[in-house]
């Protein structure tokens, strides 16, 4: 028994020491293995930070506007290539070096209370600055932003800045196009109010020979009147006797005439006066509306739209107004008007061939606007469309029959005249609705 313990007591040593190197070996295996995949993901940020860094030195390399970034104390970092261009540095000579002589002396002041004021409230601030270029000095509208690290500390600033002088070319470039889009603008204003005149034509034309044909008319009969009084005085003058001329008298039939005469002289004024009422209308309905908004009533102006309107149709169409008689606005009733021609051409063009065809006008005030209310009786406008029918070039009239202008235009009239134009309840037929400012004294 003696010796089976010591064989025990001499063999436990050796398993233990085993045992231990088998822990050291496998913690070894252990962080070997770690080692290795913390190498392969340092390698992995490692490329990561080389394709960051390409990419942010393209950036650089690339962008147009000068770009300097610096540290808390206003020492530079790092540039875009822009800047070495104006400053005709290179990049070693760059960083390190405080931004504030890259500045003229005047401005060096400014840009320096500028950063203060941006690393103590942290919000951008925009200025204007003189860099010193080897060609002279470039003015730059220079914007500064605070950088900030991870842990959202102030880091420093970053400058960019792009040449006034190209600012003001782009300025002046957006105002030219301005300048030309207005044009356009007015231009398809007029053409559409020429599209409308001319779908007008015949009406005029019509309305125009009915009172110059009578006028043309009477001026035939007074011709006539006339030479009979001549023949009848001249027989007088030469000392006719009195039963000779009571006979030509009754030959002539003057008595008649004279009433006659008087009826020709009323029609010939009332013919004229029926082409200066027309010439009157057609001054006012070519009226271009420019010039400042001034004070008008919409009643009247909706009249002589509509009026016009209705002269041209090939097909009866019944126009009734409703709501106020006079409704004072402010804006340009030339537009105006061109607006309401537009909503009533439209209708009109939606009822042909319906022997029913009827066109409601109401005027009204709601929520201290001018409300103009144009509602026809007949298809209306397709829910599909609704969405789309103020869309320029959009309509829903057979090809040659409209431009897909005129409500586009016609809605940027309304929104030049600070109201709107938009679709009213579709219940029968479409109807629009035109809200506009009401004069001053025309509240309800």
């Amino acid at each position: 028994m003696a010796q089976h313990l010591s064989l025990g007591l001499s063999q436990r040593p050796s398993a233990i020491n085993d045992e231990v190197w088998m822990e050291v070996l496998s913690a070894v295996d252990r962080t070997y293995a770690d080692l290795v995949d913390y190498q392969e993901r340092l390698e992995r940020q490692n490329a990561e930070l080389e394709t960051m860094r390409r990419f942010l030195a393209s950036v650089l390399a690339s962008v147009s506007d000068v770009l300097i970034v610096l540290d808390r104390n206003g020492i530079i970092e790092e540039t875009s290539a822009s800047l070495l261009t104006h400053v005709g540095a290179g990049q070693a000579s760059m960083a390190g070096l405080p931004v504030a002589g890259l500045f003229s002396e005047p401005c060096r002041p400014g840009v320096a209370d500028a950063m203060a004021r941006v690393m103590q409230t942290r919000t951008a601030e925009t200025i204007e600055a003189e860099l010193v270029g080897h060609a002279g000095n470039v003015p730059l509208e220079l914007s500064l932003s605070p950088r900030l690290d991870e842990r959202a500390r102030l880091a420093g600033l970053v400058l960019a800045g792009r040449s006034v002088g190209e600012l003001r070319q782009a300025y002046s470039a957006l105002a030219r196009s301005h300048d030309e889009l207005k044009a356009a603008q007015a231009h398809l204003v007029r053409n559409e109010k020429l599209a409308s005149l001319g779908r007008l034509l015949a009406g005029v034309a019509h309305e125009l020979n009915n009172p110059i044909s009578f006028v043309y008319a009477n001026a035939h009969a007074l011709e006539r009147y006339a030479g009979k009084f001549e023949t009848y005085f001249r027989r007088v003058q030469e000392g006719a006797l009195r039963e000779e001329l009571v006979a030509l008298r009754e030959e002539l039939k003057l008595d008649r005439e004279v009433r006659n005469l008087r009826e020709a002289v009323h029609g010939a004024r009332e013919g004229a006066e029926r082409v200066r009422d027309i010439v009157e209308d057609l001054r006012r309905l070519s009226a271009d509306g420019a010039g400042e908004m001034v004070a008008f009533d919409l009643a009247e102006v909706t009249q002589v739209a509509a009026s016009w309107v209705q002269r041209g149709t090939r097909e009866p169409v019944e126009v009734v107004f409703t709501g106020l008689p006079r409704l004072m606005v402010i804006g340009r009733s030339g537009h105006i008007q061109q607006v309401v021609m537009n909503l009533v051409q439209n209708a009109v063009d939606a009822l042909e061939g319906r022997s029913d065809a009827r066109i409601e006008i109401g005027l009204s005030q709601e929520d201290g606007r001018a409300v103009l209310s144009v509602r026809d009786n007949g298809p209306g406008v397709p829910p599909a469309a609704q969405h789309q029918i103020f869309d320029p070039f959009f309509t829903t009239k057979p090809v040659g029959r409209g431009t897909g202008l005129g409500l586009s235009i016609s809605h940027k009239i309304a929104e030049e005249h600070g109201g709107r134009l938009r679709l009213g309840p579709q219940a029968e037929g479409a109807c629009f609705q035109l809200d506009l400012t009401l004069a001053e004294g025309s509240g309800a």
